[in-house]
């Protein structure tokens, strides 16, 4: 099993940037893909970005797209959130998630492992 540790979350000024990191311990990653998701108050938890166990393959949310880049390093065993021109609407915890193989997937129950989360705040 592999511990998930998010940091890097804040309060920021509507179109300002963040970098959320996550780092992995237990196990090496490098072997699975790896996502980044977010929760809302109220709503229910949604796919932000997603990528392969080599970086080669991204996947991203339509509401991001062109604003969040994800990225990984596996020697450090840690993936990374940047996420700029951020907007009211991007509020909300953000947990990272490993996947229970190699294959990139978009929804919850493609991901074995997931952080406990870091909350992001929008706000003017």
């Amino acid at each position: 099993q592999v511990q998930l540790v998010e940091s890097g979350g804040g309060l920021v000024q509507p179109g300002g940037s963040l970098r959320l990191t996550c780092a992995a311990s237990g196990r090496t990653i490098s072997t699975f893909s790896m996502a980044w998701f977010r929760q809302a108050p109220g709503q229910e938890r949604e796919f932000v970005a997603g990528i392969s166990w080599s970086g080669v393959t991204t996947d991203y949310a339509d509401s991001v797209k062109g604003r969040f880049t994800i990225s990984r390093d596996n020697a450090k065993n840690a993936v990374y959130l940047q996420m700029d021109s951020l907007k009211p609407e991007d509020t909300a915890v953000y947990s990272c998630a490993a996947g229970h193989g190699a294959l990139l997937g978009i929804t919850s129950a493609d991901f074995a492992s997931w952080g406990q989360g870091t909350q992001v705040t929008v706000s003017s």
